[in-house]
This record gives structure tokens, sequence and C-alpha cells, in this order.
């Protein structure tokens, strides 16, 4: 590259960078070269750097959004143990990590015994619906009791309430381990009433409907709240022995084995 060329490039990368194309900058210059290779014309070349930035854009995004959910762990459907799981369907998973439910303004509840996968199905799905471009948020169900009546505490729940309805899927985890307070269920139900055929949702709980009063306190309440949540719904349920509980006598059989093979006398 000749003093002219490498001015231009200079300028081209400075003019770039003022246009918030940082990946075009970095790339133009290897791009040009490979253009030049192959004898591409201009808009060839053009077009290689646009794609190069629109790749960049895209990843960048979907980290941001990832990050945004707050995920405590990562999941993936990929690492879901669906032959353990023989009443979780593995093509119905599949049709819903599309995210048209989304689109729809369905929820999905995934019902079922403590460690039975129900978190690690919400989390792989949540995090497909990052990456195709959704806005998401995870919580706990007592962390987001806790937080709203925070905020309402601190005279700010309506601008909470305000930024969980511009999401395009709320998860709330593990519904049911804890029962919320009169205050903290109703506040709970303002939100699933506000989110009600606008913003998708998805619940793991290990009750049954029949139970729920158990955490929302009042039957009322709680039949609003179903009334809400179950309409244009899937609901599934991970049923089958705890995964936690599983490895668990796993580990104490290894450990029973290993301790019977040290005291056995040399032959």
């Amino acid at each position: 590259m000749n003093a002219l060329e490498t001015k231009q490039m200079l300028l081209l990368r400075h003019h770039l960078k003022a246009l918030r194309l940082p990946t075009m900058g970095q790339e133009a210059e290897k791009v040009a070269a490979q253009a030049a290779t192959d004898n591409a014309d201009h808009l060839t070349y053009l077009l290689r750097l646009c794609e190069l930035e629109l790749l960049d854009r895209e990843k960048r995004s979907a980290e941001r959004r990832l990050k945004a959910a707050r995920f405590p762990t990562m999941k993936t459907l990929e690492s879901f143990d669906f032959a353990a799981r023989p009443s979780v369907n593995k093509m119905v998973v599949a049709e819903l990590a599309r995210c048209e439910f989304i689109d729809k303004r369905e929820n999905i509840l995934f019902v079922g015994n403590p460690g039975t996968g129900k978190s690690h199905l919400a989390t792989a799905l949540a995090a497909q619906a990052c990456a195709r471009g959704y806005k998401v948020r995870f919580f706990r169900a007592t962390e987001l009791v806790t937080t709203l009546i925070e905020a309402r505490d601190e005279r700010t729940y309506l601008r909470l309430k305000s930024q969980l309805a511009k999401l395009d899927l709320l998860v709330l985890d593990e519904l049911g381990y804890v029962p919320a307070s009169k205050v903290g269920a109703e506040l709970l139900f303002d939100v699933i009433s506000t989110a009600y055929e606008r913003t998708s949702m998805i619940v793991t709980t290990n009750l049954p409907f029949e139970s729920w009063t158990e955490v929302l306190g009042s039957e009322r309440l709680t039949g609003a709240t179903l009334d809400r949540l179950t309409h244009r719904c899937r609901i599934i349920e991970t049923k089958g022995e705890s995964y936690r509980l599983r490895d668990a006598k796993a580990r104490t059989r290894s450990r029973s084995a290993g301790a019977v093979a040290t005291t056995e006398p040399d032959a």
C-alpha cells in the first residue's frame, strides 16, 4: 500500500469511527486486500464490509440482551436430558424455541417437582428469545416480589412497572417455594395482570394449581391470577425424580463402592 492509499485508509477509518461503524473500520484494510486478490468490484467490497458490521452488531446486541436478562446460570436445550423426562415432548419444546409464542402473546407454565428441569427449560427458551431479538428479564418469584415491595416503599413502583411492561418475555421462576405476603401477592398479581395479552410469561412452579392459594393467600386472587396466566398458555409437566437427588444417590453409591473396595483384603 503506497502513501496515498495509507492516507486514504486512515481517513476512511476516521470517518467510519465517527459514523459508529467500528467493525467496518477494523476490517476495511483486510477486506480491501481480499477484494483486490479476488478482483472484486467496489460494490462487492462495500457489501462484504456491511455484512461484517451487521453480524458483529447483531452479536453485540444479543450479548447485551443476555446480560440484561440476568439469568442466574446459562442453560441450553442441547444440554437438557429429554430421555430422562419423557413427559416433556422434545418436538413441542423445539417448536417453542422458535419463539412464535412471544409474537402471539402466549404463556408457558412448567409444572413439576423440584429438580426436574423446569428452570433449565425456562432459561434455555428465554435465552433463545434473547438470540432472536426479544427483550427478556428473568426473576425468581421471591426476588420479584421483594423488588416490587421495595419499589413501592421507595415510590419507584410505577417506573419499575413501566420497565417490566416494555419486555417481550418475563420469566418468573420458582413460584410456590415461599408464600408471598398479602401486599407481595397483590403486587405480583398487578404485574401479571398488566402483562396479560401484552407480554409473554414463562412461569415455573412446583405446586399444582389447586395449591396456589398457599402462595397467593386468597382464593379470589389465585383464581384471577390463574385465569390470566392459563389463558392462551402451554402447560408442560416435568415428571420424574429430581436430577439433584438422582446425582446425590449416584455419588453415595460410588463412595460406598469405593469404601468396600479399599477394605477388601489383598489376594
